[in-house]
């Protein structure tokens, strides 16, 4: 497994919020958010714009539930970001996600994806122990973490975990 060096100088990881139960026949891809998580979603969009977390690129897993919480993030944030569809992030191993993390040029990416992988992200960043320590109860749904990468240590850390 190989660790993103910058660029990106930021990395901000979402995991989709609460999604509805599949319908007798509907394919888990297709599943929504459910009303709670159309509300999460809004909600940690608009936290993070508040507190000025702005991704220069977002990168969305196709599934449904993905796309409509980067769709909060995009109303919240404004028109001009540029949000990408990846159809690999649906199913995807760690290994993915850092890849395309490790694709970007720009200097702040956002993956907006699921768990469990999205927190096998965060921990191949960090580090197991500093997950456990920020996360002891998981990875929750509509969580953004945010890592930078500091330069001092040549490493990743955790600056922030945004909860609804």
């Amino acid at each position: 497994m190989t660790v993103p060096l910058p660029p990106p100088n930021r990395i901000y990881l979402l995991r989709h919020a609460e999604a509805a139960w599949a319908e007798p026949g509907q394919r888990d891809f297709d599943r929504p958010l459910n009303e709670k998580g159309y509300g999460d979603a809004e909600i940690i969009a608009d936290k993070a714009a508040d507190k000025g977390y702005r991704p220069d690129l977002l990168i969305s897993s196709t599934a449904l539930r993905c796309r409509d919480t980067a769709d909060a993030v995009h109303r919240a944030v404004g028109s001009g970001l540029d949000v990408r569809y990846v159809d690999a992030l649906y199913n995807a191993t760690v290994d993915t996600y850092l890849e395309i993390v490790d694709a970007q040029d720009q200097a702040a990416v956002m993956l907006v994806g699921h768990n469990p992988t999205m927190e096998q992200a965060l921990e191949a960043l960090i580090g197991p122990e500093a997950m456990v320590s920020a996360l002891p109860g998981g990875f929750p749904t509509a969580g953004l973490a945010v890592i930078d990468f500091d330069v001092s240590v040549t490493a990743w850390r955790l600056t922030d975990f945004v909860v609804v």
